[in-house]
């Protein structure tokens, strides 16, 4: 089995890191692929990784989230963008840059559409990629209230961004000959543009509640 060294330099270090959570999330999806999400294992995991099963609990906390490829780094590379953006950048802006930057990462793998296939395929993947999405976009829209200081325009802008980039994937995996990243940037531009500008409603109409 692999044993982390920790009294590596720090940036050996924090490359092994990488690699070893690259090589946790690579055995995982094979292996969800191989026999359905639901019949792997942790142990099985990482001896595919070759590390110990201490070791994939320092990066996981479940096997679901290694399937998923759930990286905190994400979100705290996310949360430091809002913190360091230029205050004349706009809020979408820097959510279309913090999207990027993830889309970026996943692509690099070479399995987004296969492991997006396995999550829509599979209830308890959905629904522990649907926990987590919702933690990270209560983290960064407190992140961007705290920023423009108006929690419902921060709220509304964290949501919708991430409707558009799961309405991205869907619609990329019926047509995979158009890039995702072209139709998340579609999807942000409407948000941009305004996705209905005849919005009209009675003001003095009843809302029913």
């Amino acid at each position: 089995m692999e044993i982390e060294d920790d009294a590596a330099p720090p940036g050996r270090r924090e490359r092994k890191k990488r690699e070893t959570r690259a090589a946790l999330t690579a055995a995982a999806l094979r292996l969800a692929l191989e026999k359905g999400p639901d019949n792997v294992t942790v142990e099985e995991i990482s001896e595919a990784a070759d590390v110990s099963v201490r070791t994939f609990f320092n990066y996981f906390s479940h096997k679901e989230h290694a399937i998923l490829a759930r990286n905190p780094e994400h979100l705290a590379s996310a949360l430091e963008r809002f913190r360091s953006a230029p205050a004349e950048q706009s809020p979408l802006t820097v959510m279309w840059l913090i999207v990027h930057d993830v889309l970026r990462d996943l692509i690099s793998e070479g399995e987004l559409s296969r492991r997006g296939e396995l999550i829509m395929g599979s209830p308890n993947l959905l629904y522990h990629l649907m926990l987590s999405s919702f933690d990270d976009e209560r983290q960064l829209s407190a992140a961007l209230a705290e920023r423009i200081g108006d929690p419902l325009r921060a709220m509304l802008i964290v949501s919708t961004a991430g409707a558009a980039c799961r309405v991205a994937m869907e619609l990329h995996k019926q047509a995979p000959d158009r890039p995702v990243g072209d139709v998340l940037d579609r999807a942000f531009q409407l948000l941009a543009q305004g996705i209905d500008p005849a919005f009209a409603p009675d003001p003095d109409g009843q809302k029913g509640f």
